[in-house]
């Protein structure tokens, strides 16, 4: 039975984000604005209290804002069931796998799919994996066994970041279920997010953070169920012979002889560090800012020696490596296809392509369903 509940009694947080239009009311959704006819829309968001996830698993409540009023719902069985009239916001499962961490090295996967750089384009994510028969037309997961690697940044710029973050947190356990995988690597704007560097977010998250009396990262803290989820996530992985991360992989990983576990390890337990606190341990210094892993660009500059390159992929024992961060019209092959660009402007709300890797074929998945040789 679905109870509905005012600010006044709002209890545990529970709210997630999202401006999408009512079939029912025939309204369309502004995207410039996320907002319904110049209403606002967003949620759920769900937060625990310290130290006591466990008592309150089955008294939670979900938090949503209908047409710019806060409301609460029951959570029930682990269903989140939205208010009436509070237009498509997600209506999410909860995981209890969700905040597993998981292997860095898979092997024996016998397709892959990858794409980054999301930015909140919830609609151009999910017009693309339906045409690419990664999801079917209900948005669940129909990939099989095979394995989706997200490669960083799917908070800032756009207007429906939680509706993108709560579809991946779905594909977790879809994917895991069908026997396949989704792999969630955190980017930079994950780490600014969540150290509370906020210059990016869409100006519309404003009246969330009002109403919730929250600010942005706080939305996302280590007390929500989101953002629990997000720090249990991998930075790099390596699947057969490809390295997935943000940025790229800089000699100076190599000059200080560090491994994926390690570095995992490091990101996870110092995601939640000001920048001036990482700044001054020199290690945490190179993982989180310039030539880390999810700020390094030098794959694309015109002096980038290859031969540099060659011994990173020894080092890691792989054939390429797959970064995004680097934004391109498509996805994109350099030096005979040993480092991959999978930015593939998404951000921009047009259009975009994913990677596809079956067989030993390296493959561009094209807006519009066709499939095309790298």
């Amino acid at each position: 039975m679905k109870t509905i509940l005012t600010l006044s009694v709002l209890g545990l947080l529970f709210v997630s984000q999202s401006a999408l239009a009512s079939e029912q009311n025939s309204v369309t959704a502004n995207n410039e604005s996320g907002q319904l006819d110049g209403r606002y829309f967003d949620g759920p968001y769900l937060f625990y209290k310290k130290g006591s996830e466990q008592e309150t698993r089955d008294k939670q409540h979900a938090s949503w804002i209908c047409d710019s009023t806060l409301l609460t719902t029951e959570i029930n069985e682990q269903q989140l069931h939205r208010p009436s009239n509070c237009g498509e916001l997600p209506e999410p499962v909860l995981n209890h796998d969700a905040k597993l961490v998981h292997p860095d090295i898979y092997t024996g996967v016998k397709k892959i799919v990858a794409l980054s750089d999301v930015h909140g384009q919830y609609d151009v994510l999910i017009h693309l994996l339906k045409k690419q028969k990664i999801i079917d037309q209900n948005s669940d997961w129909a990939f099989g066994d095979g394995h989706m690697v997200m490669t960083g940044d799917m908070f800032d710029r756009g207007h429906l970041i939680n509706e993108v973050l709560w579809f991946m947190y779905k594909l977790d356990r879809q994917a895991s279920k069908a026997g396949g995988k989704l792999h969630l690597l955190m980017g930079n704007h994950e780490q600014m997010v969540m150290r509370g560097d906020l210059r990016y977010v869409n100006e519309r998250y404003q009246t969330t953070e009002k109403l919730l009396n929250r600010t942005y990262d706080e939305l996302y803290d280590n007390s929500s169920e989101i953002g629990q989820w997000l720090r249990s996530k991998n930075t790099l992985v390596k699947i057969n012979d490809s390295l997935f991360l943000h940025g790229g992989i800089s000699n100076e990983w190599i000059e200080r002889g560090l491994n994926l576990k390690k570095a995992n390890r490091l990101y996870r337990a110092n995601v939640d560090k000001s920048k001036e606190e990482i700044r001054q341990d020199p290690l945490l210094n190179f993982l989180f800012f310039g030539n880390g892993p999810t700020w390094f660009r030098g794959y694309f500059k015109p002096d980038f020696d290859e031969n540099e390159l060659d011994k990173i992929l020894a080092y890691f024992q792989v054939k390429r490596v797959v970064v995004g961060h680097t934004s391109q019209e498509q996805v994109l092959g350099l030096f005979d296809n040993k480092v991959l660009a999978i930015d593939s402007s998404i951000k921009n709300g047009n259009s975009g392509e994913i990677l596809l890797m079956k067989e030993g074929h390296l493959i561009r998945g094209l807006y519009n369903g066709e499939r095309i040789g790298l």
